[in-house]
């Protein structure tokens, strides 16, 4: 039985990218100071919330979580070990931001000594925001560091013990060619980071690219069919195999945090903006970090969001990920869908290449190809019915 997953957002950035659609704040040290004392306080009352909580990730996203610090990560870890039991294996990520943080920020620039306390705080999984290592790409999307530095960044991280460390890629960019998604992928291969996450560009509302419309300047949706393919090909040579639609591991070494949310295991999601799965039932909490703040428990900030869990989503969840939907797991969870019915609806897809199959009700499966995954909201609506 797998454990829960637990999930912290730290809205903080010293400058909001063009692109991005995550609830972030500008950082100042006295928010960030009274942000951590409200998440430490949050997760010290977890267990009288939720008696006998126990979990096995731990995965701190943004916003620009490197940006707290040292000291402030020490705190909000200590605080999350003693609240919520721990297993020993558990992995614990951090999203980080590579290149020189400006000032007052600079004790939050990625270094070996940066990195070396946060491993020995108990950190053993770090995500960099790479994004590309073409230089008028990064200028593009607005990012303050070299591809340099971002590499380097994953360098830094297993010299100071990380074995677990992933560069994000982002695809369908200005100017982006075959040429220069291979030079990405390659010279992150020569680093030691051991998974990639590369998502096509999604222009959101609310975003500086979207009242840009920088839409009109990145290729299309065929010619981002083209690259996307191309990368996938590209990252599977180079020995990341991929296990969803926008992520690749090497070695198996997948983000045991981010499957659980595809394979419909149970979340907590602290912070503005986090999510949660719990009890068969969805909750958010408002966009607002002050209202978290000054808030006294956790309970009293989750919204419900309705039921959560039946078989249409975790069909919807699970053919997301390359292994797809697996007939003895449907027919354990959800025994209520018919695996011959699902294997009717997928079989003409299968002969156009956007799905692999077995219909054998022991051991079959029905998964999405890399074609198919371009496609996927449409197809996976079809599947369903």
């Amino acid at each position: 039985m797998s454990l829960p997953g637990i999930y912290l957002h730290i809205p903080f950035c010293t400058v909001k990218c063009p692109y991005c659609d995550f609830y972030s704040v500008a950082a100042t040290q006295e928010a960030m100071e009274q942000y951590t004392d409200a998440l430490c306080r949050m997760l010290r009352q977890l267990p009288e919330e939720f008696p006998g909580l126990t979990a096995d990730t731990l995965y701190l996203g943004g916003g620009t979580p490197s940006l707290l610090g040292v000291k402030r990560l020490d705190r909000i870890l200590e605080a999350a070990s003693h609240s919520l039991h721990l297993s020993q294996d558990a992995e614990i990520t951090l999203e980080a931001n590579p290149g020189q943080m400006p000032p007052p920020f600079s004790d939050a620039t990625i270094s070996r000594e940066t990195l070396g306390a946060l491993r020995r705080s108990g950190f053993n999984r770090i995500s960099f925001g790479l994004q590309s290592t073409d230089p008028s790409q990064l200028q593009f999307l607005g990012r303050r560091h070299s591809a340099a530095e971002g590499l380097q960044a994953a360098e830094l991280a297993f010299a100071a013990g990380f074995e677990d460390i992933n560069l994000d890629l982002m695809l369908g960019l200005q100017g982006q060619t075959e040429e220069t998604i291979s030079r990405s992928v390659q010279l992150c291969a020569q680093t030691p980071a051991n998974h990639l996450s590369a998502y096509l560009l999604k222009v959101e509302e609310n975003t500086r690219f979207y009242r840009q419309k920088v839409w009109e300047r990145c290729p299309d949706e065929d010619r981002q069919a083209q690259l996307y393919l191309y990368a996938v090909a590209q990252m599977q040579q180079a020995g990341f195999i991929q296990y969803e639609i926008s992520n690749f591991a090497k070695n198996s070494r997948i983000s045991r945090h981010n499957f659980k949310y595809w394979d419909s295991i149970p979340y907590l999601g602290i912070g503005p903006a986090a999510h949660s799965f719990w009890n068969g039932k969805r909750f958010s909490i408002p966009r607002n970090w002050k209202a978290f703040a000054q808030a006294h428990t956790l309970a009293e900030l989750m919204q419900p969001e309705g039921e959560g869990g039946d078989g249409e989503e975790y069909l919807m969840l699970r053919l997301r990920l390359t292994q797809g939907v697996q007939a003895a797991a449907l027919a354990q969870r959800h025994p209520e869908i018919s695996w011959e019915q699902l294997c009717r609806r997928a079989k003409p897809y299968e002969k156009a290449g956007l799905l692999r199959m077995d219909p054998n009700p022991g051991q079959g499966f029905v998964a999405l190809t890399p074609s198919g995954f371009l496609v996927s909201n449409s197809l996976i609506a079809h599947l369903i019915g």
